[in-house]
């Protein structure tokens, strides 16, 4: 664990990749990335697919690194400040898409609603949309935004709100979900939420996505959602 949680850190730092860019993709929060640069965690499978994509590794790279394999990373690319190219952003919308119905096949195997197990298979679910959402954003802000990055976009956000909705009906639903879900059918923006509520906008979406908020925060927006919903 000490050796791949090193090497991790190594190539991190050769291609200039921060801790704070590595949360910001969701790929990984910085206390997580620094207990396994420090051999201390070994991240799960999922994540160590995202490291190693963005480190530019092959797949199972960092297993192999924790077993004393060798592993060849690609060269250091080019930095480079020119917008993405039409075929760039086409290849990005195609595995959007490609991702997007693997992960409605994966939904439709979803339990019932009042199945126990259903809240926190669909929670995690969710989180998967909102990083492909994420990746199709970001191309959409570097490049031309194309028909088939709007048609990316449309399917992963269509597929999250349906879920979400659904989400929401369940017995266990977290709050965030049953939030989401009042918000919608009154037609309220985040920021409409937010104030009516009396709290930050960004309370609002740490709730809906799951991420640690104030307990203050929690509260109002849990007595919004009892008000309206």
């Amino acid at each position: 664990m000490l050796r791949a949680g090193a090497a991790a850190a190594a190539r991190r730092r050769e291609l200039d990749i921060s801790q704070r860019r590595l949360a910001a993709e969701g790929i990984i929060n910085a206390g997580a990335l620094i207990a396994f640069e420090k051999g201390r965690s070994w991240p799960r499978q999922r994540t160590r697919a995202k490291l190693e994509e963005i480190l530019r590794w092959p797949p199972g790279a960092i297993e192999r690194l924790r077993r004393g394999e060798a592993v060849h990373p690609s060269p250091r690319p080019e930095m480079s400040t020119a917008p993405a190219d039409g075929d760039e952003i086409s290849l990005i919308a195609q595995a959007v898409l490609t991702a997007a119905g693997t992960l409605r096949t994966t939904i439709a195997t979803l339990p019932a609603t009042d199945d126990q197990t259903f809240t926190p298979r669909a929670t995690s679910l969710l989180s998967d949309l909102r990083q492909l959402e994420a990746v199709a954003s970001r191309a959409a802000r570097i490049g031309r935004i194309t028909p088939s990055l709007i048609k990316a976009l449309s399917a992963v956000r269509s597929l999250y709100d349906e879920l979400m909705l659904r989400a929401a009906a369940a017995p266990y639903a977290t709050l965030g979900q049953r939030l989401y879900a009042v918000r919608r059918a009154a037609n309220l923006t985040i920021a409409e939420a937010a104030q009516a509520a009396g709290v930050a906008e960004d309370a609002v979406r740490q709730v809906e996505t799951e991420e640690p908020a104030a307990p203050a925060d929690v509260e109002a927006l849990a007595a919004l959602v009892a008000q309206i919903g």
